[in-house]
């Protein structure tokens, strides 16, 4: 059995944690905090469930110990660069991380390659929500001067969306501060974002979500081709087991020599799902 450990135990962390137990090729190796001694860590692949800021850090270090790793890093704009950052350091001790391992990116960007191969030709317009983004609360609860933090995704239509951040400030913290900090993250910098002060984050905390990706195009010389899909989520539930099935293809494709830093689009869909390949092959072909 393939063994599973966890670094990090939030809402994500919790959530794989379940996943894992609920695996029957799957060992559940025990959790990890961000302050524990990584040299103690026994495991054949971790998990890294901590803000996607840590994430470089933590997976270079395991794959230089020759652990693999799955994260649902989700700064899309820099995934190519973790990616070659982290290729070298896997190839050299033999070992596989997969990266951005989410729902998206993640599972969409699967959909959304498989949409592509239907029509070459198109646009695919990914639309978010509404519900939380658990990636963009945790980016403005790290500003300084906030205690509590929820960012709701609002979609406006072909891809293009509001963010409404509601803070709960520290005592003695200037508003006026946060919410520029806020507005000049990274994570909220490229959207329409609004940040409201309010006093009980708690009560506003809810951790649905969902997508709806939508592409027309062309296949071959014929146009009017349209696809859509669709789902409303539990956001940490999903991202969840999304990593814990990427673990058992990063276990699969070490054992097969295929190293280095990968995104699930490069993945063999089969690697995903327990069972024989060939049952498997006959009950989904």
């Amino acid at each position: 059995m393939t063994r599973v450990a966890i670094l990090g135990y939030g809402n994500i962390g919790r959530a794989a944690e379940q996943a894992i137990k609920a695996a029957p090729d799957l060992e559940f190796a025990g959790i990890y905090h961000h302050n524990d001694c990584l040299d103690c860590l026994e495991a054949d692949v971790v998990l890294l469930c901590t803000p996607t800021r840590e994430v470089p850090k933590f997976a270079a270090v395991l794959a230089a110990k020759g652990i693999c790793t799955v994260d649902s890093f989700d700064i899309h704009g820099q995934i190519c660069d973790l990616r070659a950052q982290l290729n070298p350091v896997c190839e050299a001790n033999k070992t596989v991380s997969i990266i951005s391992a989410g729902w998206d990116p993640g599972s969409d960007s699967v959909v959304r390659a498989l949409l592509m191969a239907m029509a070459p030709k198109g646009i695919t317009y990914t639309n978010f929500g509404p519900g939380r983004s658990m990636g963009h609360s945790v980016a403005a609860k790290a500003i300084d001067g906030v205690k509590n933090a929820l960012s709701m995704t609002i979609p406006l239509g072909t891809g293009v969306h509001r963010r409404m951040v509601y803070i709960e400030l520290e005592d003695g913290a200037d508003f006026k501060t946060v919410e520029a900090a806020i507005l000049a993250d990274d994570y909220f910098a490229h959207d329409e974002t609004h940040v409201i002060a309010v006093p009980d984050v708690d009560a506003l905390n809810n951790v649905a979500h969902g997508v709806s990706l939508v592409r027309s195009g062309v296949s071959g010389e014929t146009h009017n081709q349209r696809f859509e899909f669709n789902m409303e989520i539990n956001n940490p539930a999903l991202t969840g087991q999304v990593m814990v099935s990427c673990a058992r293809a990063a276990a699969r494709m070490r054992d097969r020599g295929e190293v280095g830093a990968k995104t699930m689009i490069e993945l063999r869909p089969i690697d995903l799902l327990p069972g024989e390949k060939e049952s498997l092959i006959k009950a989904l072909v």
